[in-house]
């Protein structure tokens, strides 16, 4: 995610070599797990039921992290930038603006059947500006302590009827940013957060990867079973006794869900670049198609979303897009696209257009 090359030829070979592929490969993962999530049908086996949800919560909390860690990266890493502070915010401000708008015009005029990520993404990064440069260590506790209860704010929030009112009046669209949409940005941010605190303490240094791998396996194993374990879908007032499982069940499987983003990182980052040096060679080769799709996010993402409601029909009176083969080819197809145009042509090409109107691709490079 630090930003230094050109588009092809020594420059990609610059670009590829800066990146934590490590970091691409959980984005990768994240990309394919909101593919199964998006148009995986409906199946009979409750266990192969079961392995498909697990797609529906935990891609996207991956796909934030790893988001957090490409600001931290995109500013300096463990060395922020002290000089340009304010024409990296600026870059990252009109990136911002540009998700918000493709996602608007995406819902607009494919109108496809999934909720969309780029505009909550956008109004996540203009949030994310005032706290770019804080200490990874601030970051992390930030993140964490929002993360406690934000998850919670928004179940409430959810169910709230002042709040649904509000979502279906003119500023809906507003309300379901922040609060009650599939990807609330008060969830959002603080995930984020964590994820700059990485890369600002040193997401591929051993030490680190120790740290926020134990840290999240603790996190996963604590909370996950104690969050799935209450049940979900309460009725507020229903039983004024159990009102405090809506908040609880939220807030404890999101950040089960988190830490289980974290050990994914951790365990990537390590086969990437900690282990072996034959461990190292051969993860780079099996993983390469998964890091192709996490290094050009912005383009897999957007065209899948172009595949998908292109391939919408009628079944049974009903609009879907769901099916195996379109699960397969989004799969397959986005792994030769991308390992395919990363090995010949480097970043992928709306990661070029944002980064030529973010303006830059005409400045020197900054660590």
């Amino acid at each position: 995610m630090i930003d230094p090359g050109a588009g092809s030829g020594s420059g990609a070979s610059a670009w590829l070599s800066s990146r934590v592929t490590g970091v691409d490969a959980a984005r990768g993962l994240a990309l394919i797990g909101m593919f199964v999530a998006h148009v995986a049908p409906d199946v009979a086996s409750d266990s192969l039921a079961d392995v498909i949800a697990i797609a529906h919560e935990r891609p996207r909390l991956l796909f934030a992290l790893t988001a957090g860690v490409g600001l931290g990266l995109l500013t300096g890493a463990t060395r922020p930038a002290i000089e340009h502070r304010g024409t990296l915010r600026r870059q990252i401000a009109i990136r911002a603006i540009i998700l918000i708008a493709l996602g608007v015009l995406i819902v607009t005029l494919l109108k496809p059947l999934v909720f969309v990520i780029l505009d909550v993404y956008g109004v996540a990064f203009l949030l994310m500006l005032p706290v770019l440069f804080v200490p990874g260590r601030v970051a992390i506790g930030l993140g964490s302590a929002l993360l406690v209860v934000t998850p919670a704010a928004a179940a409430l929030a959810e169910r709230d009827s002042a709040v649904r009112a509000a979502s279906d009046g003119a500023a809906g669209f507003a309300v379901d940013w922040f609060l009650t949409g599939a990807y609330p940005v008060i969830v959002w941010v603080p995930v984020m957060l964590i994820g700059l605190g990485i890369a600002r303490l040193d997401v591929a240094r051993a030490s680190s990867v120790r740290r926020y791998g134990a840290v999240g396996l603790a996190a996963a194993v604590l909370c996950m079973p104690l969050g799935y374990a209450i049940p979900e879908n309460q009725v507020l007032g229903a039983d004024p006794s159990a009102d405090w499982m809506v908040p609880a069940r939220a807030s404890l499987t999101t950040i089960g869900n988190v830490g289980f983003g974290l050990v994914v990182i951790a365990v990537l980052v390590a086969l990437t670049a900690l282990s072996s040096r034959t461990v190292r060679a051969a993860s780079s080769v099996i993983l390469a198609p998964i890091i192709a799709m996490g290094a050009m996010p912005l383009t897999i993402y957007t065209l899948h979303l172009v595949v998908i409601s292109a391939g919408e029909r009628v079944e049974n009176g009903v609009v879907t897009d769901d099916s195996w083969p379109m699960l397969l080819g989004l799969v397959l197809g986005s792994m030769a696209f991308a390992w395919l145009w990363q090995r010949y042509l480097g970043r992928g090409p709306f990661e070029r257009l944002l980064r030529w109107a973010s303006g830059r691709a005409r400045q020197p490079a900054e660590r």
